[in-house]
């Protein structure tokens, strides 16, 4: 209880620049220390003792006050990709996040920060109605780290020419924000159906028409149109060999540029027709070029 009350004051004398809207790191970083502290805070909680029940009281209020900004701050985001604007919001804490990544090293590569919160804010996401089918070959879904799929419109330059596919593209998170951030289409090739289908209510939601999601096996899948593909080592073994193939051939016809995330970096290091921009790191987003 002592590190609580010292939290509530703490943040009760820095509340006026906690409640700042462009603080938001600032603000998730608090709200993840008061749960850490006082799990419960946003339920009520009954006390014997009046200076614990004061206490409590006022880290729920602070606790509410904190996500009603947070909560505003998605609704403004909401509004202006609906409009068919590019949040300064995102742009920002984006591209901020992505030059931190670019020199803070693959160490810090892997796990979720405060710019994952602030684009799950935003997509809401319904929670999928059904477990994934458990499929040999195929990684259980994580969604890439926000700062990395930053990092790979940073790197790709994407253009109203381009047509990103994401391979295994789970709830669309890559090819959502390639649409919004950029004037290139995108497209998310997805085996489980639960996914596709909340990918395209979020799209519709948000009123993004140069998204498409396609519930299709990788192997079987239309690639003819992609200019650049995106792997966060969504499978591996014979899958990911016949899906390099497949890319292999294509490349024969055009240009192609591939990014990958995780494991299957150093499998698609190896492909000979295939040329890396940058020395491959499997916990950083690495850009391929087709050789031919």
């Amino acid at each position: 209880m002592d590190a609580l009350e010292r939290l509530v004051e703490q943040f009760a004398e820095n509340e006026a620049s906690l409640l700042d809207p462009s603080q938001f790191r600032q603000r998730v970083e608090a709200l993840d220390l008061l749960d850490a502290h006082f799990p419960d805070t946003r339920q009520p909680i009954s006390a014997a003792a009046s200076n614990m029940a004061e206490l409590y009281r006022r880290a729920r209020a602070i606790y509410a006050r904190l996500e009603a900004v947070n909560c505003a701050l998605y609704e403004g985001i909401r509004r202006e990709i609906q409009r068919g604007g590019r949040p300064e919001a995102l742009v920002r804490w984006g591209a901020s996040s992505a030059e931190m990544e670019g020199v803070a090293g693959p160490a810090k590569g892997m796990g979720y920060d405060y710019l994952d919160e602030l684009i799950s804010g935003v997509f809401q996401f319904e929670e999928p109605d059904d477990e994934p089918v458990r499929r040999a070959e195929i990684v259980l879904y994580q969604p890439t780290p926000a700062r990395h799929i930053f990092r790979l419109i940073g790197l790709t330059a994407l253009t109203a020419t381009d047509v990103l596919v994401d391979l295994g593209s789970g709830l669309g998170h890559v090819p959502l924000l390639a649409a919004i951030l950029t004037s290139a289409r995108s497209v998310g090739i997805e085996m489980e159906g639960t996914y596709v289908e909340r990918a395209r209510q979020c799209a519709q939601r948000l009123n993004l028409n140069r998204v498409t999601f396609i519930e299709q096996d990788a192997r079987a899948a239309d690639l003819s149109t992609g200019t650049v593909f995106y792997l966060y080592t969504p499978f591996t073994g014979s899958i990911l060999n016949s899906v390099l193939s497949r890319l292999r051939r294509e490349a024969a016809t055009r240009p192609i540029r591939i990014c990958t995330y995780g494991p299957c970096t150093s499998a698609v290091a190896e492909e000979s027709w295939l040329e890396a921009t940058a020395a491959p790191v499997p916990h950083r987003i690495t850009l391929f070029r087709s050789r031919y």
